[in-house]
């Protein structure tokens, strides 16, 4: 009788709460589920970063065709583009990590357009113009800056989220999307090296 008491205490009874090595296995795992899903959220957020960075990965391959009209009455036609590096940043005037990377396009913009460097804007707001122009003015952004329509939206796929900047060679292809801010030393690197490579006759 005695052992079997023992027996009954060891196998615990219904409701009992579980034994504490059960619980630490639980913790184990979810810490492992934890972590995998931060690794996933780092390459989903830095691989693009790291691509332009190192040109490893492959190209987007989308040539998306597109116009606007510039804030300041410029006519942009990507056809015009051809044997240009494009970059082209979806942006707006309320989103934070886009006042951060602004500089970072102006002065792209302002040290190598003589180097076939085009540096472009969409904004998504949805206010009129002259808000816009006042916070590009504020800033001392020159590069063209149109408004994102739908069909800009489409042609490169969808914006899911901004900033989003698109590089773009020399023949329209589109190598780099990057959804956030922009690093400076990925987005140069990204530039300089498309800026090496000639495009098609």
């Amino acid at each position: 009788m005695e052992s079997e008491r023992h027996d009954d205490e060891d196998r615990g009874r219904p409701g009992d709460t579980p034994p504490p090595s059960r619980w630490r296995a639980a913790g184990v795992w979810l810490e492992r589920l934890f972590t995998a899903a931060m690794v996933v959220f780092v390459v989903y957020r830095l691989g693009p970063q790291l691509g332009a960075l190192t040109g490893v990965g492959p190209d987007l391959g989308r040539s998306p065709e597109y116009t606007f009209t510039a804030l300041d009455g410029t006519e942009v036609r990507s056809e015009d583009l051809r044997g240009n590096v494009v970059v082209l940043n979806f942006w707006a005037t309320w989103c934070g990590p886009c006042k951060l990377e602004m500089p970072s396009l102006q002065s792209l913009h302002e040290e190598r357009a003589m180097d076939g460097v085009v540096v472009l804007g969409l904004s998504t707001d949805v206010g009129g113009d002259d808000t816009i122009r006042d916070f590009l003015n504020a800033r001392s952004i020159t590069y063209p800056v149109g408004r994102a329509t739908n069909a800009h939206r489409q042609a490169f796929g969808g914006i899911r989220g901004i900033p989003t900047t698109f590089v773009i060679d020399r023949d329209g292809i589109v190598h780099h999307r990057v959804v956030g801010y922009f690093a400076p030393p990925a987005m140069r690197a990204a530039v300089s090296r498309l800026l090496e490579r000639p495009g098609e006759p």
